[in-house]
């Protein structure tokens, strides 16, 4: 063991000193970007809408498919809210646990048990409570601070109405893959489960005859996967992280200034020691981490807000008539909506499929009602604290056309600032925030990479150890690189994610029609 430490520590050195010369890692970043522009260049290919504005081709299959759910399922996404709310405070919980109930879903192709019910003598590994917080930790995080700057400082205060929509529309996304990921997940004889879009396209498609596409876009998934999972899972995280703690202790005179791999190396031991545990070690974390930071960040929004309560009633008319008739931003109405929708789909992930790989780990006999409990989270993550973002900014006068060249570092501390003119002392809170918010979206991040890793490589503890280690040393790499190349390509990787999953999840709606309809009229509704 000692032997193995002393040679990872041999390995990491030298590439961290490496990583520290900012010249060469510029090069390295010039050269990542030279070899991967083509990929990035095709995710993100922007169609000529107007005279004025392209519009990324990736956006229309996330609106337009999560508007066919949300009509399919007949607004689910509103009508279910209070039964959401009830399952994940328990009410429903008798309902998992009845000893006559009758066996539900299809058999899975690969010979297991019934995947809706306790498979194989196992009910899961998290609550339903746990596994919204261990997705929510993935999407709630600096989306919704530098993401949301972003939005408002190009498309004006319009944006915030279009990245309300969005979170709304996406809620019903977020339902139908959440659902299959647990009515298709894989249990091992350990209890450990396997799930997400690898398993649910796998499994599902060739239910319908369609084994071969299915296979196809479950190995897509979990090559984009692994690939978002390092990099805008990860290095993005802890490089923003750690940008709002040099800032906060002095910038260029902080003593941290230069040394992103030491801030790096305490992130990777914090994240090695909750990851090496497994989903039910990230959950026990992020039930305490998500609701504990999602209330200091509300608190301070609130209290912003409210100190200029006479000015919360013109926001809203900024952003009303920002979303029809917007004036001096470029692109116009549909630049505007563009934005609003672009930073919410960054923002919740809805239809992108990655919170189904933490919610199918939930104990759950009825696939449904872990898709219920999922729908809150786009909700929570872009209506409530997407919004509560932009009131700051627009109350604080933080919107204007001087900030719509701002990269992300730029942009959270434009957020860092304007809290601080409402209270001093706030940033240092918000950066103590951004950290949790980063920690925990790595440690949730790292469990989706893994799922990934394991349905390619296999779920072996050599190929599961194999992963973290090599997740922990991109934390380190993250906080001591310039990330410019390696960040377009991270977030190309997530949004390609979108592409095989979104494929999937449409022909496979009528089996979560169906899983929905068994739920509710076993809890009576």
């Amino acid at each position: 063991m000692k032997f193995k430490i002393q040679t990872l520590f041999a390995l990491i050195f030298p590439f961290l000193s490496f990583a520290q010369d900012k010249g060469i890692d510029q090069i390295i970043d010039e050269k990542f970007g030279d070899a991967t522009g083509w990929f990035v260049n095709f995710i993100f290919y922007q169609i000529q809408f107007t005279e004025d504005i392209k519009v990324f081709w990736v956006l229309f299959p996330l609106i337009i498919g999560a508007t066919y759910f949300t009509i399919y399922f007949k607004f689910i996404n509103f009508r279910g809210i209070l039964t959401s709310i009830n399952i994940v405070r328990g009410k429903y919980d008798s309902v998992d646990h009845h000893e006559t109930l009758e066996a539900a879903g299809d058999a899975t192709p690969g010979g297991d048990s019934v995947e809706t019910i306790a498979v194989e003598g196992h009910e899961g590994e998290v609550s339903h409570f746990q596994a919204l917080t261990a997705a929510l930790s993935a999407t709630v995080g600096l989306g919704n601070i530098a993401g949301v700057a972003i939005a408002v400082s190009i498309g004006g205060a319009g944006a915030t109405f279009w990245m309300i929509i969005a979170g709304l529309l996406g809620m019903a996304s977020k339902f139908v893959e959440c659902t299959l990921g647990v009515k298709y997940r894989d249990i091992d004889e350990n209890g450990v489960v396997y799930g997400g879009p690898m398993y649910y396209l796998t499994k599902g498609l060739k239910s319908k005859g369609l084994e071969k596409l299915g296979k196809i876009l479950a190995v897509l998934f979990a090559i984009f996967v692994i690939g978002g999972s390092f990099g805008g899972g990860n290095m993005f995280q802890v490089n923003q992280a750690f940008q709002l703690v040099e800032n906060i202790t002095g910038g260029e005179a902080s003593v941290l200034h230069g040394k992103g791999w030491l801030f790096g190396v305490v992130m990777a031991a914090l994240v090695g020691i909750v990851i090496i545990g497994g989903i039910k070690k990230i959950a026990k974390v992020t039930d305490k981490i998500v609701p504990f930071m999602v209330v200091i960040y509300v608190t301070a929004s609130l209290f912003v807000i409210f100190s200029n309560i006479n000015m919360i009633g013109d926001a809203f008319v900024q952003i009303f008539n920002g979303a029809f008739s917007p004036e001096g931003v470029a692109g116009g109405a549909v630049g505007v909506l563009v934005q609003g929708f672009r930073r919410a789909a960054f923002s919740n992930e809805a239809g992108i499929g990655s919170a189904s790989i933490a919610h199918s780990a939930v104990k759950t006999r009825y696939a449904a009602s872990e898709g219920m409990v999922a729908l809150l989270e786009p909700f929570i993550d872009t209506v409530v604290v997407c919004t509560m973002t932009a009131l700051v900014l627009i109350i604080t006068g933080n919107v204007n056309a001087a900030n719509a060249s701002l990269n992300d570092a730029q942009a959270i501390l434009l957020t860092s600032g304007a809290f601080e003119s409402a209270i001093s002392w706030f940033p240092y809170v918000l950066t103590v925030a951004v950290v949790l918010f980063a920690f925990s979206t790595m440690i949730s991040w790292s469990y989706y990479g893994f799922q990934g890793w394991a349905y390619l490589f296999g779920r072996s503890k050599k190929m599961e150890y194999t992963y973290k280690i090599i997740f922990c040393l991109f934390v380190v790499v993250g906080s001591a690189a310039s990330l410019g190349s390696v960040i377009g390509f991270s977030d190309a990787m997530i949004f390609a994610m979108m592409v095989p999953n979104m494929v999937g999840i449409v022909i496979l709606a009528p089996k979560v029609k169906k899983e929905l309809n068994k739920y509710l009229s076993a809890i009576g509704k």
